[in-house]
């Protein structure tokens, strides 16, 4: 039995690792404020502290020793500095979450593998991640830290809409209003169940294979972003939708929050490489495709329409964007 510690343990990705981990037997602690984003399983056990607090994390561990600590809410050089710290000597394997947007933005070449660069020079959440990794990677080499890094790109599960708009996407599709795609919408786009990257992450738990090691973990499941919306269409019981396509940098000038997210990652047709983590976790593959994830997406919010909120503000600025782009043509 592997003790696993997870650091947040309730988000998209980490919390079908946590119920993963605990499908496989694993002894499973999650340590978060206690806020359940995602309900934990009964088996796992709960550790209250701020990750953000080095001291209040000392005292809720004592002189605790694990198996794996898999960091999923550190998202810059400071919180990798805290976490060195706190769990250099007493974690088996330390497992940094990184980000396969860190790869170059645009891509010379496809399908992107592990050894492509490191470069975006469009998104401060890449660079902050690749800072990241850079620590880690330097800990590894001077001081032999079993660190393990994982890069997953777009991944997504019942909750999490992975359109510009989310739910307010579908609530304009369903009164027969336009919903703005960026690009032309056939850019492909590697979009991955977190059921099925949890198979890859918790086979890498306590793998000596995967010390001192970065894999992209990712599906081989890339629709292009017109048919991504097409099946969100198809499964709200929209049979044509107004789909309103507008280049990435037009949206970026009418909302500059979306540019960094848009030119330095969803603007460009994303493909992987997945041969390196397949070598070691053979049963990992693509079960989910996006047709059968987006059912299960309006499911869970036709369930619960307390999640059926509409973002006015961006509902508003779709209305903006999609009259400019149809007086222009």
């Amino acid at each position: 039995m592997t003790s696993i510690l997870y650091i947040g343990g309730t988000g998209t990705i980490s919390a079908a690792c946590v119920r993963r981990s605990v499908l496989l037997g694993h002894d499973v602690a999650v340590l978060n404020r206690g806020s359940a984003r995602r309900p934990l399983p009964p088996e796992v056990e709960l550790i209250e502290a701020d990750i953000r607090d080095p001291a209040a994390v000392r005292a809720a561990l004592g002189d605790r020793r694990f198996d794996v600590v898999a960091e999923f809410l550190a998202f810059a050089p400071a919180h990798i500095a805290t976490d060195l710290a706190l769990f250099e000597g007493r974690a088996g394997q330390y497992v940094f979450i990184s980000s396969a947007s860190a790869y170059e933005k645009p891509p010379r070449r496809l399908p992107v593998t592990e050894s492509t660069p490191l470069r975006n020079p469009f998104w401060q959440y890449s660079r902050d991640k690749i800072a990241c990794e850079d620590l880690l990677v330097a800990a590894h080499r001077e001081r032999g830290l079993p660190v393990t890094i994982i890069r997953p790109s777009h991944t997504y599960d019942e909750r999490m809409l992975p359109t510009l708009g989310k739910w307010t996407d579908i609530a304009r599709m369903r009164s027969g209003r336009p919903v703005i795609v960026h690009g032309d919408g056939t850019s492909l786009w590697t979009i991955t169940h977190a059921d099925d990257f949890a198979v890859a992450f918790t086979g890498l738990l306590g793998n000596p294979a995967a010390i001192g090691e970065a894999f992209t973990i990712t599906g081989t499941h890339a629709p292009t972003w017109n048919q991504i919306y097409g099946g969100l269409a198809e499964a709200a019981g929209v049979s044509s939708p107004d789909l309103v396509h507008v280049a990435s940098d037009t949206i970026a000038a009418f909302e500059p929050e979306l540019g960094p997210t848009l030119t330095g990652d969803k603007a460009h047709s994303m493909v992987f490489d997945v041969s390196k983590v397949t070598g070691l976790v053979p049963e990992f593959r693509t079960t989910i495709t996006f047709d059968e994830g987006a059912r299960r997406i309006l499911a869970y919010y036709d369930a619960h329409p307390e999640a059926q909120v509409v973002d006015e503000g961006r509902d508003a600025l779709f209305d903006r964007i999609a009259a400019h782009a149809r007086s222009a043509g």
